[in-house]
């Protein structure tokens, strides 16, 4: 009877000892990986972590530099507060401070500066203050070969190259202005390097995501536009540009008072500025705000 007993008791000890180790599994952490050359990152950065407000439906705008970027954020953001949908809305910041004083139902608005944004808090518009979210530098793009052979940033005043900027209120052409006043004053740069760099403009487009197709088309020679937005196609290559002369670059967002979910938008704009949010911008290439 003893040997009969024995192999079941053992066999039973095994079950209960497999039993007591699957009960307690380890959670994996999945890792976050830097962006690919293209613009989009290879894994899944930092999962969000869930909101204590209740779920809702959010508008969101944003400039259009942030494009890509925010496809990944609904992504995460919704996964990790389920019944919450995030609509994406993307264009120059500028149109889009005016579509949201002309009433467009808006929840959170993410600039690509921290002047339009500062608008509705100044008209009262806003509910609360500006949050300083991401950072960006400039860079100089040329269609892939770059058939001009522009070579530095001082080549933009050449005679004869193609200039393609943004309208004259969009975010990028603010700090691209500064940056060419910058390099106005760079050893080797030309007294008059402005004034020939404004007359090499033939073009001036929505916005800068708009920039970067013209200048994949080889519709123009050169442009200046954020060092995300050039990771963001194949068809472009980059000229450095000297760190002495960049222009940071700081994006921040408000949310808009007229808002039906404040607690939500509050709590997404948060989780934007935080670490979450912080791991995906900088997947992207984005810097944290200056």
């Amino acid at each position: 009877m003893r040997t009969r007993f024995a192999p079941s008791i053992a066999a039973l000890a095994l079950v209960l000892a497999g039993c007591s180790s699957s009960a307690t599994p380890v959670p994996s952490v999945p890792a976050s990986t830097p962006a690919a050359s293209s613009g989009a990152p290879t894994a899944a950065p930092t999962t969000a972590a869930p909101s204590t407000a209740a779920p809702a439906s959010l508008t969101i705008y944003g400039a259009s530099s942030l494009n890509a970027v925010l496809a990944s954020v609904k992504t995460a953001y919704e996964a990790a507060n389920p019944g919450t949908t995030l609509t994406i809305s993307t264009d120059s910041s500028t149109a889009l401070e005016t579509k949201i004083e002309q009433g467009a139902p808006v929840d959170v608005f993410l600039s690509a500066d921290t002047a339009n944004p500062q608008k509705l808090v100044n008209k009262g518009l806003a509910a609360g203050g500006l949050t300083k979210f991401a950072g960006n530098l400039l860079t100089v793009i040329v269609p892939a070969g770059n058939p001009a052979g522009i070579q530095t940033p001082a080549d933009l005043a050449k005679s004869g190259v193609k200039v393609i900027a943004a309208g004259d209120t969009v975010p990028i052409t603010k700090y691209a202005n500064q940056l060419v006043a910058n390099l106005a004053k760079q050893p080797g740069y030309p007294a008059d390097f402005v004034a020939k760099y404004t007359a090499n403009i033939v073009s001036k487009q929505d916005n800068v995501a708009a920039v970067v197709s013209q200048i994949a088309l080889g519709e123009g020679d050169a442009g200046i536009v954020y060092a995300t937005d050039a990771k963001t196609s194949t068809q472009v290559m980059t000229i450095p540009v000297p760190a002495a002369a960049n222009v940071p670059a700081t994006y921040a967002g408000v949310v808009v008072k007229a808002s039906a979910n404040l607690a939500a938008a509050q709590a997404f704009l948060s989780w934007l500025a935080g670490p979450g949010g912080q791991a995906i911008l900088a997947s992207f290439g984005f810097l944290p705000a200056p």
